[in-house]
């Protein structure tokens, strides 16, 4: 049985579009984060998905991801560093909260 192409774009947009909404709709760092991160994951999976419909025998797609999960990595690990340092300054993670940051 082969699956095409659909089935796997369904699951990475119902992915991407439930980050958008997380990234809008929240006022905590942290699940705006982690909705970033959802949005990037389904990127990932359509990059791998049409390497391997459009260029079955190449490996481009795959590195690509490989390394764009790497560079979210490295994003994620700063964002929360951050978040940490506002949190220790101002005592909330509300984006609301960051402008009490202003000189």
């Amino acid at each position: 049985m082969n699956i095409t192409l659909i089935y796997w774009l369904i699951p990475s947009l119902i992915m991407f579009c439930c980050g958008v909404y997380g990234f809008i709709t929240r006022k905590n760092m942290i699940a705006m984060l982690i909705s970033l991160e959802l949005m990037l994951n389904a990127v990932d999976i359509n990059f791998v998905l049409f390497n391997r419909y459009l260029f079955p025998g190449q490996m481009e797609g795959m590195f690509f991801t490989l390394f764009a999960i790497a560079i979210a990595a490295a994003e994620t690990a700063l964002a929360i560093a951050i978040i940490i340092n506002i949190f220790r300054s101002i005592k909330t993670v509300d984006v609301q909260g960051i402008d009490k940051m202003k000189f």
